[in-house]
């Protein structure tokens, strides 16, 4: 595996990783135990049945919790503490660096990717869930899954394309972060003048 297409998949691993952490370790493992996609040697254990199995389980899960409004935010928030450090290993292994410091800096640049994507869509979320109709919230959970597909499959089949296609994503996400952030201490600060506990 070349430079651009081990950087591409490092990447790829850790985007998905910050929307669907389960349904990436899924389809990467399965992909390469049928021999659909070659991974380094440091990841070969995602092609073993129990961690597909396990994947596979936890990827329902998700599929299911992530189409409910509000639990879909506390799914969120329990998976900060799963998908930055999962994205990190991925990213550390997809590189193969023999290297300990270029993979100790794989791990940090993709356990950083992963925070942002994972920080965008949980916000966004919250953010959603304040609308009193479920229909947003559902439309947000399939628009991502179509987004995870094709930037899965752009990852694999055109690691180049993808590579350009993630920096103009992550300077969107870098550039709604702080409208987020703005959005949700706002919905914050609502939500306890209801509760009638003093802000100030």
């Amino acid at each position: 595996m070349d430079a651009i297409s081990s950087f591409a998949l490092a990447s790829g691993l850790s985007w998905a990783s910050g929307f669907r952490l389960y349904a990436t370790v899924f389809a990467v493992g399965l992909l390469s135990r049928y021999e659909y996609l070659q991974l380094p040697q440091t990841l070969d254990i995602l092609r073993h049945p129990v961690v597909i199995g396990v994947a596979g389980i936890l990827m329902i899960v998700e599929f299911l919790a992530d189409k409910i409004p509000y639990v879909d935010s506390v799914w969120d928030s329990i998976q900060t503490f799963v998908r930055i450090p999962a994205g990190a290993y991925l990213a550390m292994g997809a590189m193969n660096a023999s290297d300990p410091m270029m993979a100790a800096i794989a791990a940090l640049l993709g356990g950083s990717l992963t925070g942002i994507t994972h920080v965008t869509k949980a916000g966004s979320r919250a953010l959603i869930n304040t609308s009193p109709e479920p229909v947003s919230n559902i439309t947000t959970s399939f628009g991502e899954d179509g987004l995870w597909l094709s930037g899965g499959w752009l990852a694999l089949a055109h690691p180049v394309v993808f590579v350009g296609v993630l920096l103009l994503f992550v300077l969107g996400m870098l550039w709604m972060l702080p409208k987020l952030w703005r959005g949700i201490t706002l919905m914050l600060h609502k939500i306890m003048q209801i509760l009638g506990v003093n802000t100030q």
